[in-house]
């Protein structure tokens, strides 16, 4: 397979722009937030387009008004200080409101994880999933590539609800090439079926998955890899029904565990369609990322490297 690296929000930005042309109802609001894809469409748009400055509550209010005037509204910014600066605003325009009015606003958060590595623990993101699953409503998209961030533009414009959809900072290859053998509403696919042991992941962690996985296999273990991209909504019984075949899962995550992120939410769907099911999670502790370096130094410091997980996998399974 052809490896290209990319970043989410430049591939997600390009097919923005092509629907914009073609699509007067959509309306793009930054945070004061650039990159050079997004000069194109403040150029080119400039009647739907606002950057409403570093003031990210204020983005959730423009938001709102505008998809209550049946526009359909794109509202970018870095995905700490949009999550959680304007978490208030997110909970009563978006998640409220949304129980009686519809309202199609897309919250574009980049840096999931610790995609912003070096720039510390204000800028990691390890809190997100938690957050954003507590509101009922709310849409949670965590794709894994850019492949996959290209055809959430789609999916933003048809499923007419609030959504969070949340990118990695740097630029990584594909994971997939034809999305078209899946449907992406299941929310979920197995990239490759394993034996007793199944490693789930979301986001940057699903690259690090394939690559536990390949070392393992070198070793004679052979671990299934399930790649969530939408955690909510997603075909929780068909997920279900994909890890029964299995009498082990680990699920990775670049987020904090036992704290509501995807390892409890693995764990409430298993939990009510197969009770007993034995789950590992891996993930941040209980503490902020306050170490300097790369995102590989910080895994390793945190036992999230492949070398830990390749480890932990043997233990189980001892």
């Amino acid at each position: 397979m052809s490896m290209v690296k990319k970043a989410m929000r430049d591939v997600f930005l390009e097919r923005i722009y092509s629907k914009m042309s073609e699509n007067r109802s959509l309306f793009f609001l930054t945070a004061d937030f650039g990159s050079p894809k997004l000069d194109a469409l403040r150029r080119d748009f400039n009647d739907r387009f606002i950057n409403v400055g570093i003031a990210e509550q204020n983005l959730v209010n423009v938001a709102t008004g505008l998809a209550l005037e049946g526009f359909t509204v794109y509202a970018y910014a870095i995905a700490p200080f949009l999550i959680m600066r304007a978490y208030e605003q997110i909970r009563n325009n978006l998640s409220l409101l949304s129980h009686v009015r519809d309202i199609n606003v897309n919250l574009i958060g980049v840096g999931a994880g610790l995609s912003y590595d070096v720039s510390g623990p204000t800028h990691h993101s390890l809190e997100d999933i938690s957050i954003i699953r507590t509101l009922p409503n709310v849409s949670l998209i965590s794709p894994s590539d850019w492949v996959l961030a290209e055809r959430f533009v789609d999916y933003s414009i048809e499923n007419i609800t609030p959504k969070y959809i949340r990118f990695d900072g740097k630029p990584l290859p594909n994971i997939y090439t034809d999305t078209d053998r899946f449907n992406l509403n299941d929310g979920f696919f197995e990239l490759s079926k394993g034996g007793e042991i199944c490693l789930v992941s979301t986001g940057y962690m699903t690259h690090t998955a394939l690559r536990v996985a390949e070392k393992l296999r070198k070793e004679g273990i052979h671990a299934g890899v399930v790649d969530i991209f939408i955690i909510k909504p997603m075909n929780e019984m068909l997920f279900a029904a994909v890890l029964a075949r299995y009498k082990h899962i680990v699920t990775l995550e670049e987020a904090f565990i036992d704290k509501g992120g995807l390892d409890s939410f693995v764990n409430n769907i298993l939990n009510k369609q197969m009770p007993g099911a034995k789950v590992k999670s891996k993930g941040f502790k209980d503490s902020y990322v306050f170490d300097v370096g790369g995102r590989d130094y910080l895994h390793k410091l945190n036992h999230l490297d492949e070398d830990s997980i390749v480890a932990e996998v043997k233990e189980i399974l001892k």
